[in-house]
Formats: C-alpha cells, structure tokens, sequence
C-alpha cells in the first residue's frame, strides 16, 4: 500500500505567496521596460544633437560606487535567506541591506541636488529623473518590505519567515538588477 502525502496549508500558502511575487515582479518587469523603451525612443529621436545633451554632466565615480554598494546589499540579503534559519542573523543581514539600500538613496538624493540639470531643461532630463526616481521609489518600497520582514521575524504574522524573507529576497534582487541595467544605460552605453 503506498502512502501519500498531502502538502500541508503553510506550503500551500507559501508556494501562493512565491507564486504571486513572481506574477507581481513579471508586472514590474513591464513597467520598467517601457521606462527603457521610451528612454532609447527619446535617445534616437534626439540624434541631431548630442546625447546626453554637453551641459549633463554625470558623475560616474558617484555613480559606480552606488552601483557597488547596491550589488553589495543583495550579497547581504542572499546571507539573509541561508543564514541559520534564526531570526537573529536574518534579522542582522536584512538591517544591514536597509542600511546600504538606504546609503544608496540618500546617494541619488544628494545627486540630484548636484545635478548640472534638472527634468525640465530638457528630454534627457525629463528621462533621466523618471528612470532614476521610479527605481528610487522602488528602493524605498524595498525598505519598507524588509522594515515589514524584520517585524514577521518577531512572529507577527502567519507566514512562515522563510517564505518572508525569500519573497522579499526576490523583491530586492529584482530592484538591484534593474538598477544595473539603468546604470549601464545611462553611465555606460549613454
């Protein structure tokens, strides 16, 4: 006689929450990609004059050291997912992915108050502050996520912490890989 096991409702849970994540992310993928497709549209109907146009001036070093600190933060929240399954060291590795989530914020504030130009002057800057300032507000959202994970890792939820912390994993990887896309479009490729 063979027997069978039936999954249980928390991995039902789990698996619908992974589920959705995935289908929300696929969402987010979309909108991202149209931010792109209008900044090459912008790109290729301004081909008569330079691009990004002489007075944007971007600061690259800047740039490259936020670049790092981000892909930093998901090596800290890929230690938050295979820690020792303990609250503690999850909780420790996703607060020090808020810290560098936050330093690389405050970077792209303080860049923006810098800026040679501003969203007005021109298309590239129009597109600029758009890309940057969606992916920032993404940013934002990540904290609060993790903000929201670390207070489930104190048993305030039904959710398994495992599956909070992997979902969250999924949001904040999914953030840093659009960010070094948008890096390398508009730091790299111009």
């Amino acid at each position: 006689m063979a027997v069978t096991t039936q999954p249980s409702a928390s991995t039902d849970a789990a698996d619908a929450v992974n589920v959705g994540v995935v289908v929300w992310l696929a969402s987010e993928l979309m909108f991202f990609a149209g931010l792109f497709a209008a900044y090459f549209t912008l790109r290729s109907t301004n081909s008569a004059s330079a691009w990004p146009p002489d007075d944007v001036e971007l600061d690259n070093v800047r740039a490259v050291l936020a670049t790092g600190v981000l892909i930093l933060s998901s090596v800290t929240m890929h230690l938050a997912v295979h820690s020792a399954r303990s609250a503690r060291s999850r909780t420790l590795w996703l607060g020090v992915t808020m810290l560098l989530g936050a330093a690389f914020l405050a970077n792209l504030l303080s860049e923006y108050a810098t800026n040679t130009f501003q969203v007005d002057d021109n298309a590239y800057g129009s597109i600029f502050y758009l890309l940057t300032g969606f992916h920032g507000l993404h940013v934002l959202g990540g904290l609060l996520f993790m903000a929201a994970v670390i207070w489930s890792l104190r048993g305030r939820t039904e959710l398994s912490a495992g599956t909070a912390v992997d979902v969250c994993s999924y949001y904040w990887h999914f953030v840093d890989v659009v960010w070094v896309a948008m890096f390398t479009t508009i730091y790299v490729v111009r």
